[in-house]
């Protein structure tokens, strides 16, 4: 017994001399290096900045920040995805948590008579494409599921979107890395979006085939066709797949090279012009026969009138099916601080806007408006569709729905839910088939609730919501209606 106690305290008195040793070590390490002035001055004591730097999100996160604190998504908005992906009871007692005093919230009228549930409406499925397409598309969902490529996201967590997507009777959109056939395994509707790099449709120089544009449309799961100018996270910035995402299937998909980093011209060298658009719409969708439209971020405006102005000149067949619209507050892309941050108007400003110029030119009842840009509870829902949107589209939300935790490491490769990584010890832990489920349930869950805000302000359907339907609360602490801040063409306000 006192030789294993020996035994012990010498593998002890070991373990203390080495732990000395590295610490004598990192001493001369920091004493010596350049690179680093606090280590430099307060050598191995100066690491522990960075080492408290770097947990400080985490603990902010689960500790210090309250519900209604966090960016870009708080605590309450996760949650409410988290129970209605789960299927779990959304309600909450006590009260609101949120602080309704602040600029741009949104406030319901209720009416005195709402919808009784027996009269209550589910939004009929809206066609797109009618009269210019071949094959238009009767969109079933009001609430559908924004652009993320494979590439961006893992394989499971594509497997989860399409069956998800099935389940619900939802779009998904594949967003511009390529159709993979993990998209297609669902057997949901599919928007395909056609990236400044055309990955996926692209030849050997890069430019549009015609070929492997009719390859995609054969799939009867493709519905729609989006040429993406823009998105909120890259507003005037090609997308970026690091080189450690670059496999061989990724690399075969969207027809780059495996190992290269994959970056994305910022815009399509082959548009500079409304009349360029409009053509390689028109040319898309006479190659595919099924609608086209394009997503965008608006800074400037004036271009989007002149767009409507030369559509109305060559008639309204010439007009793209859809414009799906972004804030520009970033989004679920990698990109830098600048461009997320401070390029872009945000969507409360730049739906209501392009809505009104399409409205403007006659062309409300050709083009559908696509809204995109966190909105990931039903309010949020719910004001876009009073604002004009006739779709709503999310990534993030769906990203909660699969069980991120907004721990910031997409661009890592090292997202610790398997979601935006191709590290297989971390994608195991994501299993499609019960984030399937998540994903429709979170889908309905969200039509649900939008409904009950139609029905609260005495509409039968969602798509029945208009501006006088919401207030907007002012610098002055007054709220005011949105048809009075934004006057609805041809509508006078209240």
């Amino acid at each position: 017994m006192t030789t294993f106690i020996e035994a012990l305290s010498d593998i002890f008195v070991f373990i203390i001399g080495l732990a000395v040793l590295g610490l004598i070590v990192l001493f001369f390490i920091d004493r010596f290096q350049t690179e680093d002035t606090v280590r430099r001055n307060y050598p191995v004591i100066g690491r522990m900045r960075y080492i408290l730097s770097e947990l400080g999100e985490f603990f902010r996160q689960y500790f210090f920040a309250m519900d209604r604190e966090e960016m870009p998504f708080n605590r309450a908005q996760r949650d409410w995805v988290d129970d209605a992906s789960k299927a779990k009871s959304t309600n909450v007692a006590f009260g609101s948590t949120r602080n309704l005093d602040p600029v741009g919230t949104p406030i319901f009228v209720n009416c005195p008579w709402p919808t009784l549930e027996r009269d209550a409406e589910t939004s009929a499925p809206l066609r797109i494409g009618d009269g210019a397409a071949r094959i238009p598309y009767d969109a079933p969902s009001v609430f559908n599921i924004s652009g993320m490529s494979y590439g961006a996201l893992s394989t499971p967590a594509i497997r989860a979107l399409s069956h998800g997507a099935a389940k619900a009777e939802c779009w998904l959109n594949t967003g511009e890395g390529g159709l993979a056939p993990y998209h297609l395994e669902g057997g949901c509707d599919l928007v395909f979006q056609i990236g400044t790099a055309k990955y996926g449709v692209r030849d050997e120089d890069g430019n549009l085939s015609d070929e492997k544009l009719r390859e995609i449309a054969a799939h009867d799961q493709v519905r729609m066709f989006e040429i993406k100018l823009s998105q909120g996270a890259k507003p005037g910035k090609g997308g970026i797949l690091p080189a450690s995402k670059v496999n061989k299937e990724i690399a075969e998909i969207r027809g780059i090279t495996q190992g290269e980093a994959s970056i994305s011209p910022n815009r399509h060298i082959d548009i500079s012009s409304n009349d360029e658009l409009l053509d390689q719409i028109a040319h898309i969708r006479e190659v595919t026969g099924k609608p086209v439209g394009f997503k965008t971020v608006m800074g400037a405006y004036g271009w989007l009138e002149t767009l409507f102005e030369e559509i109305n000149r060559r008639g309204p067949e010439s007009a793209p099916d859809f414009i799906t619209v972004d804030g520009g507050d970033g989004g679920t892309g990698a990109a830098p601080l600048p461009l997320i941050d401070n390029v872009g108007l945000t969507l409360r400003e730049a739906l209501p806007m392009l809505v009104d110029i399409r409205d403007e030119a006659g062309l409300k009842d050709r083009i559908r408006v696509v809204a995109s840009g966190k909105l990931v509870t039903p309010s949020e829902v719910a004001w876009a569709l009073c604002a004009g949107a006739d779709f709503v589209i999310s990534a993030r939300g769906f990203m909660f729905a699969l069980g991120c935790i907004q721990a910031m490491k997409c661009n890592k490769n090292t997202c610790p839910t398997g979601i935006t990584t191709h590290d297989p010890s971390l994608q195991r832990g994501l299993d499609p088939a019960n984030k399937a489920v998540r994903v429709a349930n979170f889908v309905k869950q969200m039509r649900k609730e939008v409904g009950v805000i139609a029905h609260s302000v005495g509409v039968p359907s969602p798509r029945g919501m208009k501006r006088y339907h919401v207030r907007l609360v002012c610098a002055d602490g007054r709220s005011r209606p949105l048809d009075e801040l934004y006057p609805a063409v041809g509508v006078q306000p209240g």
